[in-house]
């Protein structure tokens, strides 16, 4: 138990070596996470949007990451 540290579990994930993810989009009018990535994207900022995935445009990403770049990012720590 002692060598189980967060490194070494995100290592062995299907990511492991990549980033974890800054923006989840998730399309189709959905709320919810359906377990997608539950320990990468435990700080990612989530975008959701009606548009269904084949319809999804380069310019509604753009819309999104706009919004995104505005956000203040706090990672869990509270500001007081």
């Amino acid at each position: 138990p002692s060598d189980l540290t967060e490194a070494a579990l995100a290592a062995r994930l299907d990511t492991g070596g990549l980033p974890d993810p800054d923006l989840v989009v998730r399309t189709s009018g959905e709320t919810r996470t359906s377990n997608f990535l539950p320990w990468q994207a435990a700080y990612a900022e989530y975008e959701f949007t009606e548009t269904l995935w084949p319809d999804f445009t380069p310019d509604e990403l753009g819309a999104m990451i706009n919004r995104y770049s505005n956000r203040e990012r706090r990672f869990g720590a509270v500001i007081a």
